[in-house]
């Protein structure tokens, strides 16, 4: 009896649904007229082989006549041919050695004839493609054939497949443990998940880790997963012995043709988390139609892997982690470094033009730093179209790679490049959707790369945005260290743009602070430089904020005719979102002079565009500032499940000052309608966040509502101690508050 299997591999680990699957499918069932043929495919060090020998000796009893196992060595530089398998497989089988038929067909025959009837395995490992395969299946009913291979075998009719991912984490970490052992795995867990990480889940990345380690005993696990960490040494780690990943990524790499090999180091140098095949057309200068076939064709070499739809309907994928180190090494070899920047040039660039066509179509209603694009590289109509039909779903599936994109460019000392997106980014999507992890990720990689330049504008520039962002975290005084030093900058390059946008900036940061003094100097500069540019958005955002800081110092008439201005030039420059802005200062206003009717029409007319152009966390502002309108009306209906729901967007955008604000308003509904341990939640939990923020005047209006809830709970005394707090704080900074207290009872 043949008995050809290789030993099973004794630290085999998981798989469990696939080894089921391949054993249903295997076993021959009576009065079946076909023979079991099942396909597994999947990237170099997968583990199909191993999992193809554990099957195997899982079975070996259901084969009483044999199991045969046949090395093709598909992906070497010398695949065995069919016809000398055959050959050799007939030789086992019984037949003369001495009158083996001549030809390939005649061979496949013979070898039909001999295994008809016979309950044989037979394991065809490492398979190249269907033309190699073909030939060696059986044609009648008893045999069963497993085939392990790179490519996808698609065109093999009545095959099943089975197309194996890599392991997941636990898995990852029971094959570790098994190799290196329990004793040295359970003192270190967090470091053998590090690794696992780090190897891409894949099974010969971890056997290799394991190996060393096992070989290494005074290594411990944080030093194997230290020596892993940079991506520049890693394929140089995952080697030992006659075992090494980035040997077994080239043999794929090695048999694709020409354009797909170029493809895939340019994505392997972007290093991209996720990209469609606008990307790559973008990437190699293809029609949609050829980088469709060519990401299809990494697919099938186990190279490249799909990742599902994004909401635009485009097929997603991405590379496993040690694949595009393995790309980026090539591309770093084998393309001339003008390739490659041009390579990167033509995907930012399409992107910095697609971001253009959205804040064009959409303005956010804050002053551009960049009035031109420079980078920018007009996209095909159809493309455009696409992403302006529904910009959130496109920005949602390429969020990450846009950060990346980024950094890319940083790192490539692209300056400018890197500069134009991280600024477009932050002009337009990251605002709308507080996008604050990834624009601080994109400013810091473009200004490291400005500084190594001396590229002095642009490092104003991304200095000024990231004092927005600064200022979008609620760190008030970070950003105006940031927006002061660029400030300087736009002034000594003579940016007039840039300095009204910094002036703005500084005036809103000053606001929240209650330095509303400085606020309003930091204004009446900046509307001065912008009506002088007659810039309609600028003239917008400096005169809503103006007009917010009049507010707070209670000159009702001044702050009208702020905002009023704000509002025509918003409307000027077809700023919806800024004309939502200003509608909800307007409110605000009007319901501080006690027009409560008004204010709760400007507040719902805010709120309706916020929802209009899919701004989040500003309909989470707008339904604030609507429901206390309302509230101050004695209209409760409908405002709690609204105010809950606007607090949820607040945490998770994670800002802070929308849900201590939100907060507030809460605790009022629920004094307002007696639950009178909801209001004291609600108010100390707005408190808190006060106090973290450093914002003592709203802090202040917060303890003006807790005095009246002691006094709804019968204890005066404690409720004038707390009205006095505030009055002193409203005195302090001189808010309208202290004169609303203080010449007329609250």
């Amino acid at each position: 009896m043949l008995a050809q299997l290789p030993p099973e591999p004794p630290d085999f680990t998981g798989r469990r649904h696939e080894v089921e699957m391949l054993a249903e499918l295997l076993v021959p069932r009576v009065g079946s007229l076909s023979v079991p043929v099942a396909v597994v495919s999947g990237q170099g060090g997968s583990g199909k082989s191993a999992l193809a020998g554990h099957v195997g000796h899982r079975l070996a009893r259901e084969f009483p006549d044999g199991q045969i196992h046949v090395e093709l060595r598909g992906m070497t530089d010398a695949p065995a041919a069919p016809e000398e398998v055959l050959g050799r497989l007939l030789r086992e089988l019984g037949a003369d050695p001495v009158n083996l038929p001549a030809g390939q067909e005649e061979r496949a025959a013979r070898y039909r004839s001999l295994l008809a009837g016979r309950r044989v395995l037979i394991v065809l490992d490492d398979a190249a493609d269907e033309r190699q395969v073909r030939p060696l299946l059986p044609g009648t009913p008893g045999p069963a054939v497993l085939i392990t291979s790179r490519n996808r075998l698609a065109g093999l009719a009545g095959a099943a497949f089975t197309e194996l991912a890599v392991l997941s984490p636990d898995e990852g970490v029971e094959l570790l443990t098994r190799i290196v052992g329990q004793d040295r795995v359970g003192k270190q867990e967090e470091a053998a998940r590090r690794i696992v990480a780090l190897c891409g889940h894949l099974p010969l990345a971890i056997r290799i880790a394991g190996a060393k380690l096992t070989s290494r005993r005074a290594w411990s696990l944080d030093l194997m997963a230290d020596r892993l960490t940079s991506e520049l040494r890693r394929l140089d780690e995952l080697a030992v012995g006659d075992q090494e990943v980035r040997a077994g990524i080239e043999l794929s790499y090695r048999a694709l043709p020409d354009p797909a090999r170029r493809g895939l180091r340019l994505l392997g140098l972007l290093g991209l988390p996720g990209f469609c095949a606008a990307t790559v057309g973008a990437l190699l200068g293809l029609p949609r139609d050829q980088a469709e076939d060519l990401i299809e064709g990494l697919v099938d070499a186990q190279l490249v892997e799909h990742t599902g739809t994004d909401g635009l309907g485009d097929l997603r994928y991405r590379i496993h982690d040690l694949v595009r180190i393995f790309a980026r090494e090539r591309a770093e070899s084998e393309d001339e470094p003008q390739d490659r920047v041009a390579a990167v040039e033509g995907v930012l660039g399409r992107w910095l033009w697609l971001i253009q066509q959205i804040t064009l179509a959409a303005p956010s209603g804050s002053i551009h730093l960049r009035e031109a694009y420079p980078h920018a590289i007009e996209v095909e109509p159809a493309l455009t179209e696409s992403v302006l039909a529904d910009p959130r779903a496109w920005f949602e599936a390429e969020q990450d790679s846009l950060v990346v994109g980024v950094e890319v460019a940083a790192a490539m000392d692209l300056d400018e490049l890197a500069g134009e997106l991280a600024s477009a980014l932050c002009g337009s999507v990251f605002v709308v959707h507080n996008r604050l992890q990834a624009w601080t990720r994109t400013h810091d990689a473009a200004l490291a790369a400005a500084r190594r330049a001396g590229n002095k504008h642009g490092e104003a520039r991304l200095l000024a945005e990231l004092g927005e962002l600064k200022y979008a975290q609620d760190r008030f005084a970070e950003a105006r260290e940031c927006l002061i030093q660029a400030l300087a900058m736009f002034r000594e390059v003579g940016d007039a743009q840039g300095e009204t946008s910094a002036l703005a900036s500084l005036g809103a940061s000053c606001r929240e602070q209650a330095r509303f003094a400085e606020a309003i100097e930091h204004l009446d500069a900046a509307r001065t430089t912008a009506r002088a540019m007659g810039d309609e958005a600028a003239i917008g955002q400096v005169t809503r904020l103006r007009g917010s800081v009049r507010l707070e110092l209670g000159d009702y008439a001044l702050a009208q005719e702020d905002l009023a201005e704000s509002l025509t030039a918003y409307r000027n420059a077809g700023s919806r979102r800024g004309e939502a802005l200003t509608l909800r200062s307007l409110s605000l206003v009007h319901r501080a002079m006690g027009e409560l009717a008004l204010a709760e029409d400007l507040a719902a007319q805010s709120l309706a565009i916020f929802r209009e152009v899919g701004d989040e966390l500003f309909e989470a502002f707008g339904v604030q500032a609507w429901a206390k309108s309302r509230l101050r009306q004695g209209k409760y209906d409908g405002l709690l499940a609204q105010l809950e729901n606007a607090l949820a967007v607040s945490r998770r955008s994670a800002d802070r000052f929308g849900a201590a604000l939100t907060l507030r308003t809460l605790g009022e509904l629920h004094l307002a309608e007696a639950r009178y341990d909801h209001a004291a939640t609600c108010f100390d939990e707005s408190i808190h966040l006060w106090d973290e923020l450093d914002l003592p005047l709203f802090r202040a209006r917060t303890l003006r509502d807790v005095s009246h809830l002691h006094t709804r709970l019968g204890d005066p005394t404690t409720a004038h101690a707390t009205l006095q707090s505030a009055l002193q704080i409203f005195e302090r900074y001189g808010s309208r508050e202290y004169t609303e207290l203080t010449q007329a009872p609250d």
